[in-house]
């Protein structure tokens, strides 16, 4: 696809490629430093990549071109509904769009992080040329159970109960009440009800709920409490666990909802999106240098967790950064639990059909801009790989980096997809 050049843009020559100054620039200057990248390297892997598979990207939609083109002959022969399946079917073998489907392939969660290999959660996927969206996807992560109560329909707004402009007592006894049966259903008492809670208790490593009447009792699968915050005899927070899920029960007597509460629960904070897709291809429209610097910005500034917004809000302004990682003492009180603060970030790259001025190639071609993406993305990557994040902040803990890779057709293409990743790795 052409894209209308930038009058004021200026390019660098290097090696067979004309990129965009200040794409290289900051390339140059801050991404390949801070990943102990040699520069004059980088640029000759680049070059040498993408003369080596541009030409194949090429190729692959030259191929697409030729299915279209027989597929649309055969349809203007024979207009309407399809009549004979298994004739149509034997058409679409014969010009290589359907193919035998590969023998021996397999797929590992080797090194892969267990929001991926093991947890089942919400994703989201976001613009990622919007800092402010991108943050708030990636602190999806954790969320308030009476807010997104309180704030949805999930709770009837009938018999008084609705939301108003200010707080609403009988919508937040609701809220409380529906609260405490998600406590039940996902990690009940031996005994009793979450909703009959008068206090919660560390004692020998296990929880204690104190009810009301004066009896005590604990959870029905004692596995199920991962850990706490503050004194074990009275803990600020108790954090639970379901189907790889993590439940904190905030409790803060002098808080204006604890106070009210025979158990002193200002909150249930509860895992909810997983993993978040931050979107170069479908969210956005990248026709140039200037947006693929301000989404490889962003990239880097997130991975870095450098990345802030001005967030101006109910009369109040305030900066929006990366959450960090949420921290309490295991059962006993021996060691320290350490719970991924944000969502676990994949980068969707563009697919094979787009290209982008940002660099041109062969002589004033524009460069696919997946190949650009996969090269340029993963470098910044390595600020992950290499632990650089501010505070301690990882994307990864297992050493590897997510790139979704869209709109493929055939096994063709996800070899080449495959073949790309290589290149870039080596």
């Amino acid at each position: 696809m052409d894209h209308p050049e930038n009058p004021m843009s200026s390019r660098t020559t290097v090696h067979g490629l004309e990129v965009d100054s200040e794409l290289k620039r900051f390339l140059d200057e801050q991404v390949l430093p801070t990943v102990r990248v040699d520069v004059a390297r980088f640029w000759q892997g680049f070059d040498a990549l993408v003369s080596e598979l541009a030409p194949v990207n090429a190729a692959l939609l030259a191929e697409r071109d030729r299915l279209q083109s027989e597929l649309d002959t055969w349809h203007k022969a024979h207009p309407g509904p399809i009549q004979d399946m298994a004739a149509y079917r034997g058409f679409l073998e014969k010009i290589g769009y359907l193919v035998p489907v590969p023998q021996g392939a397999k797929a590992t969660t080797t090194n892969v992080d267990a929001e991926l290999a093991l947890q089942a959660g919400p994703q989201l996927v976001v613009p990622i040329l919007n800092a402010r969206y991108a943050l708030n996807a990636a602190n999806a992560r954790w969320g308030s159970l009476y807010d997104a109560l309180y704030g949805t329909d999930v709770i009837p707004e009938d018999g008084g109960a609705d939301k108003g402009p200010g707080y609403n007592e009988v919508r937040g006894a609701k809220v409380i009440a529906r609260a405490r049966q998600v406590l039940d259903q996902a990690t009940p008492l031996a005994q009793g009800s979450h909703a009959d809670a008068t206090g919660y208790q560390v004692e020998g490593g296990k929880l204690v709920v104190r009810l009301k009447g004066g009896q005590s009792t604990g959870l029905k699968d004692a596995a199920k409490f991962a850990g706490y915050q503050g004194d074990a005899s009275a803990p600020s927070s108790i954090l639970l666990k379901n189907n790889g899920l993590h439940l904190d029960v905030v409790i803060d007597r002098q808080s204006a909802i604890g106070a009210t509460d025979a158990a002193g629960v200002s909150d249930i904070v509860v895992e909810a999106a997983l993993s978040t897709i931050l979107d170069l291809e479908d969210s956005i429209a990248a026709v140039d240098a200037q947006d693929k610097l301000l989404a490889y910005r962003n990239w880097f500034g997130i991975l870095q967790g450098s990345l802030t917004e001005q967030v101006h809000k109910g009369g109040r302004s305030f900066t929006r950064g990366l959450n960090a990682d949420r921290r309490y003492q295991d059962p006993q009180g021996q060691g320290e639990v350490r719970l991924h603060g944000r969502s676990l970030l994949f980068l969707r790259n563009v697919g094979h059909l787009m290209t982008n001025p940002a660099i041109l190639w062969g002589g004033g071609k524009e460069i696919p801009e997946g190949i650009m993406d996969a090269v340029v993305t993963t470098a910044i990557a390595m600020v992950d790989l290499q632990g650089q994040g501010a505070n301690g902040i990882r994307n990864s803990r297992t050493g590897s980096v997510y790139i979704v890779k869209p709109k493929m057709h055939g096994p063709e293409e996800v070899a080449f997809a495959s073949q790309l990743f290589a290149r870039v790795e080596a």
